[in-house]
């Protein structure tokens, strides 16, 4: 029977993944990782034959799981209530609720940060995984808020794309403050002045016509 690989795979995976957060994916080299992941060469390049396979591999992985985030936490809010402008202030606090832990799982950093400014995976076009992540919250957030424009005039003279954008933006903006002042708490307070700025944005919601 042929061995599953797929947990050194995962452990090779986690500590890249690690190491990249830690020192960016360009300063961290196979030979660290294969060291962290207790792992031979033969094994680590039959996985990922080089170091851009690797990387590719990481975005993949992490991209994933953002959106299934994202998937998860709005099946939650629209759980709550059925109004969309509910919802989208729910889904933000449920977020700032774990903000802490957010924090520390990543360790104040986001996977996006490190690759986006690599040139090697750029070129290669790997990055286009992080776009779709990134218009994968667009278009659940932007869907929801012009649903809410429908009884909130408020909304009705604004991007709503480009809203939605500031959202994952406040997210990412988050972890390089919590990163660069040793806060962790930067999650958690972005996340609640979001809501409330928001919260503001959004008004009361009007009767139909």
């Amino acid at each position: 029977m042929p061995r599953n690989g797929k947990p050194t795979r995962d452990r090779i995976l986690d500590n890249a993944q690690r190491l990249t957060l830690d020192k960016g994916f360009a300063a961290t080299s196979v030979d660290e990782v294969i060291a962290a992941s207790n792992s031979s060469k033969g094994a680590f390049f039959h996985h990922f034959p080089s170091k851009s396979d690797l990387g590719r591999a990481l975005l993949t992985r992490y991209a994933e799981a953002d959106v299934a985030a994202l998937v998860a936490f709005m099946e939650l809010a629209e759980a709550t209530t059925e109004e969309p402008g509910e919802q989208v202030l729910e889904f933000i606090r449920l977020f700032e609720e774990i903000g802490d832990d957010i924090i520390e799982e990543q360790q104040s950093s986001c996977l996006y940060v490190s690759f986006v400014h690599d040139r090697q995976l750029t070129a290669d076009g790997s990055t286009h995984v992080i776009e779709e992540a990134i218009r994968a919250w667009r278009t659940r957030l932007a869907q929801k808020l012009v649903a809410a424009s429908l009884t909130r005039p408020g909304l009705t003279t604004i991007d709503l794309d480009a809203l939605a954008d500031h959202v994952f933006v406040t997210f990412e903006g988050a972890f390089i403050l919590a990163r660069a002042t040793a806060d962790p708490s930067a999650m958690r307070s972005q996340l609640r002045i979001l809501r409330e700025l928001l919260h503001a944005l959004l008004g009361q919601p009007q009767p139909p016509g």
